[in-house]
């Protein structure tokens, strides 16, 4: 994996491309999963929808002054635009979509693994896929010894960020990891002092398992 560390005066147009890539993606994304989840309720409202657009135009625009023209940008392109959806549906529904975390994971094997052929090596890969399935098992373990504090689709949701993070590397794996679980365990506390009647496994941990992703993506090299 590489990055572009200096590419002059075209880096900021790059950026911007990319983040203007986003800021189309995500309406549009909005109406796939409308239209391909009726369950989820249909359009957001326009102030959340662009909000979303907003929020995905400007992780993207980091992932691309991060990762530059690494091959695998298009990757966590997906990330920002499939994520950040899967964030905004658990913050207001309390779900995350076993369709829209498998189209994450999917996707993310198939840019990963088009960019062993851009030149990353097939070590990336495979401690991608070791970091998915570690992350998910980690998940899995915690909901089967305390049900009532994470819910399934968490532990579905485990892989993907998995996957991304232990592209990243083994050390992105462990931080992003703990990362999660720190801020997932700041916003269960927030949230069950302010609704005395939710219980663990109904906050959104979504968010803060893309936050945690998202951080250690754009910060720790």
């Amino acid at each position: 994996m590489t990055s572009l560390g200096n590419a002059g005066s075209t880096l900021p147009l790059f950026v911007a491309g990319i983040g203007l890539l986003g800021l189309i993606l995500s309406p549009l994304a909005d109406s796939l999963i409308a239209r391909l989840l009726p369950r989820i309720g249909g359009l957001p409202a326009t102030r959340v929808r662009m909000s979303t657009a907003l929020i995905t135009g400007l992780l993207s625009a980091a992932f691309a002054w991060r990762f530059g023209a690494d091959a695998g940008l298009p990757a966590f392109v997906l990330l920002a635009v499939a994520g950040v959806q899967l964030a905004r549906i658990d913050i207001s529904l309390h779900l995350l979509p076993n369709p829209l975390v498998l189209s994450l994971l999917l996707g993310g094997l198939f840019f990963l693994l088009a960019a062993i052929f851009g030149g990353s090596g097939w070590t990336d890969l495979l401690r991608a896929s070791a970091g998915a399935a570690i992350l998910f098992a980690v998940y899995l373990i915690l909901a089967l010894i305390s049900p009532a504090g994470m819910g399934m689709g968490d532990v579905k949701f485990a892989a993907p960020i998995g996957l991304y993070l232990g592209y990243l590397g083994w050390s992105q794996l462990l931080y992003g990891g703990l990362l999660g679980f720190i801020l997932n365990g700041i916003v269960t506390l927030f949230v069950l002092r302010r609704n005395r009647g939710e219980r663990a496994s109904e906050v959104p941990h979504g968010p803060s398992m893309l936050f945690a992703a998202a951080a250690v993506a754009l910060f720790l090299i």
